[in-house]
């Protein structure tokens, strides 16, 4: 699986995560030609090495020709240079572009983020809100470079370590400003974003950044293993006491087996209806496997423990339906590997008809298992018995 795991142990922002995607690239030309897809004038974009702390990192500096004013990373300190846009006219541009549908599509997502997060701190509704920040060229230069690059680099992931922010406080339009600053709060609250504040006198993460993170990664922690085959360095404008880069790495995660999850439980005062009744209802709800095991309890109290196998994300429902159905009041669980083999779903003619199996391979060697329903409908419309049914490998 082709993953990227960017690292915002020093925040993130739209020019460094520009600068980072296109080390990863490793053919700056790339964005410039794909954004004159946008047809938008009034910014030219220069590309440098900047060092960080002794670590050399790709700027990206959008600069806008109309107005003397770079982006300096901090969109903020240039609100009041910007022609106002809202929402619908940077829909628009995106729209009227020549770009691929999957960078329409992924840039819209990211400004809508941006745009949430403005209507409520400003109280405004979405059509109202005029972006300080989306409206600006560079937002929207950041935004859709970075759905240019990721586009190109297609991976089937994106995770994210947990992000951090500075304190403090920063100069904007409205004045002083406490860091995070109110839209990268929102964009995070809204988003589930894992993310906390360094000891670092300044923002570190803007609402660009924080809405590209949002978009892109649903996964906020350390590094899983992989092989890394890439690093992106992307500088930023800062110069703070720790190198004020964005590293994005890609490389394969291994896909392991997947593993499951297995709950036990012990039951010695529930019915044998009750408990067939609470097997049927984890099955319909994804349970993997359902079955009972008779034990004897405490007191010599003839009983049954209920063990069910299931994935990761259904295991809290299913808990729900174990809880409310029996008596029980505990339920042991643990995690367990497994290897599945490669299965297919065929119909494969007999003398008595079309019959459905599952054909397996195992080693280069395959295996056929009939489907049961399939084989009783079978006997049932020849009217023959269901073990002659079960020779279709001799009756082809």
């Amino acid at each position: 699986m082709k993953v990227l795991y960017f690292d915002c142990s020093s925040g993130i922002s739209g020019n460094m995560t520009l600068g980072a995607l296109t080390e990863i690239i490793g053919d700056e030309n790339y964005l410039i030609n794909e954004l004159k897809k946008l047809n938008v004038d009034g910014y030219k974009i220069e590309i440098s090495k900047k060092v960080k702390n002794g670590i050399t990192g790709t700027y990206v500096d959008v600069i806008l020709e109309d107005i003397h004013a770079h982006h300096h990373e901090h969109e903020h300190e240039h609100h009041y240079h910007h022609e106002h846009r809202n929402l619908n006219d940077v829909n628009k541009i995106i729209d009227e572009s020549t770009l691929d549908e999957n960078v329409k599509d992924l840039s819209k997502k990211i400004f809508i983020r941006v745009a949430k997060a403005e209507s409520k701190v400003h109280n405004k509704s979405l059509e109202e809100v005029h972006f300080h920040e989306v409206g600006a060229i560079d937002s929207i230069i950041d935004i859709v470079g970075t759905v240019i690059l990721i586009n190109k680099i297609n991976p089937d992931k994106v995770i994210s370590s947990i992000v951090n922010d500075g304190y403090g406080f920063i100069e904007c339009a409205h004045g002083k400003m406490a860091v995070p600053v109110p839209a990268t709060s929102e964009i995070f609250a809204s988003a589930g974003v894992k993310f906390r504040q360094i000891d670092i006198d300044t923002e570190l993460v803007t609402p660009t950044g924080a809405a590209i993170i949002a978009e892109l990664s649903n996964e906020f922690k350390v590094m899983p293993v992989m092989n890394v085959e890439k690093i992106g360095w992307g500088a930023g404008y800062k110069n703070i006491e720790i190198p004020n880069v964005l590293k994005v790495y890609l490389g394969e995660l291994e896909e392991k087996d997947d593993g499951i999850y297995v709950m036990e439980t012990n039951i010695d005062d529930c019915s044998g209806e009750i408990l067939g009744y609470t097997s049927e209802l984890l099955f319909n709800e994804g349970a993997l496997d359902v079955f009972f095991t008779p034990i004897f309890m405490k007191k010599n109290r003839p009983a049954y423990r209920l063990t069910v196998a299931c994935k990761r994300e259904d295991m809290e429902k299913l808990q729900n339906i174990i809880f409310r159905e029996t008596t029980t009041i505990g339920i042991r669980y643990r995690f367990e590997e497994r290897k599945v083999l490669e299965r297919k779903n065929l119909e494969i003619d007999t003398k008595y008809g079309k019959l459905k199996v599952k054909k397996v391979v195992n080693n280069k060697e395959e295996y056929i298992y009939p489907e049961f329903e399939s084989m009783k409908e079978l006997a049932k419309r020849n009217n023959v018995p269901l073990k002659e049914v079960y020779r279709f490998e001799e009756l082809k």
